[in-house]
């Protein structure tokens, strides 16, 4: 064989090279972007969205300056031994070779997170198999040399020279004239025709005048005629060709090219992705009730919540309710469960107080709360002074004799206690044992958070201003827990009973009418009617804050 020959056969490595989009460090939001071409740096970028632009765009740009893919080369799947498409032997299965074939293309493969973009020069087939590959260009079939019937027959006669130059017909592969994208079909690849010499044999392998070679399987894929419509898919299921009504197939075909379009965005739009969600639940019950799948079915449900769910956060964004009728609340305790556990304190020390009178109910509260969660913690004197309790020393020892409160050292200590050097004090009736836990299901971390709570209601400033007594503070907790979600008292507005109300703030129903006034005269309650049985009114905007609304 001649040198000539020689070159002919000779394959060269297909080219590969990898574009990475990982994060800085845990925590961080920027990412960086790599290359793993020696001349390409690194860079650092602000977010997720704006890393992977800029990794799509650098690719581009390779793909624009790049040389097509070569006939010649060598697959490189294959030399890397076609591990990312072949299924791995089980215990029972030898593994099957994979079988390269049809043109060499320059493809581009992806993961489905967009965390790396990786550009091949391998065969059409190895690019049919890996799931997200699209092919950016084909290369030309390669010429082959002519064999003549003196090759066959042993003679030296050379062939022909048309029969060794290459077509002059043969297509020349370039990338579009706007730069490839990665959603670019491979061309169809026309092999050139050789014509023989006259009084010779075609050329071996070479087809026959009348006919042409058959295209490769990614050349069929991209005929556009006699071809399937475009299969979408949308939350990791394709949506089938043969869904009715079209409108539907279509529907839900967009649908798919929004999310993903959504995810590429640079700031997020909380009321464009509610109504993506909208849209999704009522294609996929459209889409359940075309199929009878309950799976699709139980996606439109969980559509459905996330467009609810989205389209509160995007009012509470905007400052609007979720109704779209006023100012959202921003409430100190946020949570429907931190509002239930809130009653649950107080029911607990309604049904438990050790001593009668208003000013022992107040400092029971305040010290279930700072010991609720393991019946232990820490008081100092100013904690008792800021409460409106006229005898703070008495109450505290009444405590400590009916064995309700035990404190460390005397209580002219706990007194004179400042936070440097707090008093440690235990309520041992909220002591989970070894076998049965506290009356609180709550934790660690609310815990505080409802004492802070109720410590901002009976600390308001306008009613430290009047001066109010622990009965008007009691007052205000049970009112901030018994409204609904439009700050009227009682379910729906529908009032609270005075006999309730006058036994946590252990008073007489009769002195429930001042009580009321003074609420309303330190601006918590408006519009406040006193009948023989209920209380109705509504609190003012001031005290919405620290409400802890009634569930509907």
């Amino acid at each position: 064989m001649g040198v000539e020959a020689q070159a002919t056969n000779e394959r060269v490595a297909g080219r590969t090279w990898t574009v990475r989009l990982d994060p800085v460090g845990r925590g961080r939001a920027d990412v960086r972007v790599s290359c793993s071409r020696p001349a390409c740096a690194a860079q650092v970028l602000s977010s997720a969205a704006v890393g992977r632009t800029a990794a799509v765009e650098h690719l581009k740009a390779h793909l624009r300056v790049g040389p097509a893919p070569r006939p010649t080369a060598y697959c490189v799947c294959r030399a890397e031994e076609c591990h990312t498409h072949i299924r791995p032997a089980g215990p029972r299965e030898r593994p099957a070779p994979w079988r390269c074939g049809g043109a060499i293309v320059l493809a581009v493969v992806t993961d489905r997170e967009g965390r790396w973009w990786r550009v091949m020069e391998c065969c059409a087939r190895c690019a049919a198999a890996h799931p997200t590959a699209k092919v950016v260009a084909t290369a030309p079939a390669p010429d082959r040399p002519a064999t003549g019937d003196a090759h066959r027959g042993g003679g030296s006669a050379p062939a022909p020279a048309a029969s060794r130059a290459p077509s002059a017909a043969a297509p020349a592969t370039t990338f579009s004239s706007i730069g490839p994208h990665f959603s670019h079909r491979a061309p169809e690849a026309a092999v050139p025709q050789q014509a023989p010499a006259s009084g010779s044999a075609p050329a071996f392998g070479a087809a026959p005048a009348s006919r042409t070679a058959p295209a490769s399987r990614t050349a069929r894929q991209a005929r556009p005629a006699r071809q399937r419509g475009r299969r979408g898919r949308i939350a990791q299921r394709f949506v089938p060709h043969e869904l009715r009504p079209i409108a539907l197939r279509d529907e839900l075909t967009e649908l798919g090219e929004l999310f993903r379009a959504y995810q590429q965005r640079a700031e997020p739009d909380l009321a464009v992705l509610a109504d993506l969600h909208a849209r999704k639940a009522k294609a996929f019950f459209a889409w359940a009730e075309a199929t009878g799948e309950t799976a699709l079915r139980l996606d439109a449900q969980r559509a459905e919540q996330a467009a609810a769910t989205v389209r509160r956060q995007h009012l509470h964004r905007i400052g609007q309710a979720p109704d779209g009728e006023g100012p959202v609340v921003a409430r100190l305790l946020t949570a429907s469960a931190q509002w239930d556990h809130a009653r649950a304190v107080l029911a607990q020390v309604a049904d438990h107080a050790p001593l009668p009178g208003p000013d022992a109910r107040l400092l029971v509260v305040m010290l279930t709360l700072r010991t609720a969660q393991s019946g232990v913690g820490n008081l100092v004197g100013q904690d008792l002074k800021g409460l409106p309790l006229r005898e703070p020393e008495q109450l505290v020892a009444q405590l400590v004799e009916s064995g309700w409160l035990s404190i460390a050292g005397t209580v002219d200590e706990l007194i004179a206690s400042r936070p440097e050097c707090p008093t440690r004090i235990t309520v041992p009736s909220l002591t989970p044992d070894d076998g049965e836990p506290g009356p609180f299901t709550f934790g660690k971390k609310l815990r505080p958070r409802l004492s802070g709570w109720a410590q901002r209601v009976v600390g308001d400033k306008k009613l430290r201003k009047a001066k109010t007594e622990a009965e008007v503070r009691l007052l205000a907790l049970a009112l901030a827990t018994g409204i609904d979600a439009d700050g009227r008292l009682g379910a729906q507005g529908r009032g609270i009973e005075l006999e309730a109300l006058a036994s946590w703030c252990a008073v007489d129903p009769g002195e429930l009418p001042e009580l009321v006034d003074r609420l309303t005269t330190a601006d918590w309650l408006a519009e406040a009617v006193v009948t023989d049985t209920l209380l109705t009114g509504r609190l003012t905007e001031r005290v919405l804050p620290l409400t802890c609304p009634l569930p509907r």
